[in-house]
């Protein structure tokens, strides 16, 4: 494998600050908690960039940027301490070598940052480990974008799933019974009771409840 590998153009601050912001936002309407939609952990383990880092670049303060063999050992590393083997267990130099389809003594070279990494490296290895293309190379500005871009797209799909819930209950009393007091719920923990005759109570405290629901009538 020949070539060498020139890391992509620096993300703007701007970017990075937009999509924290639109997450920020719409943690807020969700009422999930910065804590976990920021998480240095989590976020260092989805994009690769070191921990302090990642709280430096959240907290909009510069942090230096490393050049491409460090940036690339940084995430190898990190890659090998996060994507383990079915056993709990890290992947040995051989395994990475043979499923990147190289030699032992190329992946131990890049492993310890005695090989600078060409493109057809860093493509290799992320498919072995099955993280996005761009894992091993992008700046850390722009990896960390990616990782909350991605972030944003689940709290945009909990919200979309909420107003679609949300209007559903509006339109059908039933489902908004449903809903508000949690009867799924309560049919769940009547079946655990421990005899018939309390969970027939139940039953027939439930279909009281649910007879006084009329669902709307459909077509006129």
């Amino acid at each position: 494998m020949t070539g060498g590998f020139e890391g992509p153009g620096a993300l703007p601050t701007t970017t990075l600050a937009a999509v924290v912001a639109r997450v920020g936002t719409l943690a807020d309407r969700l009422g999930v908690a910065h804590g976990e939609v920021f998480d240095v952990g989590r976020l260092s383990a989805a994009s690769g960039v070191p921990e302090p880092v990642v709280g430096a670049l959240l907290g909009g303060r510069p942090a230096g940027e490393p050049d491409v063999r460090t940036r690339f050992v940084q995430r190898l590393d990190l890659l090998r301490r996060t994507r383990l083997k079915p056993n709990g267990r890290r992947y040995t130099q051989q395994e990475i070598a043979d499923g990147a389809g190289m030699s032992r003594q190329q992946a131990g070279a890049l492993i310890n940052g005695d090989r600078r990494p060409t493109m057809e490296h860093c493509d290799a290895i992320q498919r072995f480990f099955r993280v996005h293309a761009g894992f091993l190379t992008a700046e850390d500005p722009e990896a960390l974008s990616g990782a909350l871009q991605r972030t944003e797209q689940e709290l945009l799909q909990q919200l979309a799933d909420r107003e679609r819930q949300a209007s559903a209950a509006e339109s059908d009393p039933l489902e908004r019974l449903l809903q508000d007091h949690g009867v799924r719920g309560i049919a769940w923990r009547a079946a655990q009771l421990p005899t018939d005759q309390h969970r027939d109570k139940v039953a027939e405290w439930l279909d009281m409840l649910l007879e006084s629901v009329q669902r709307p009538e459909s077509g006129t």
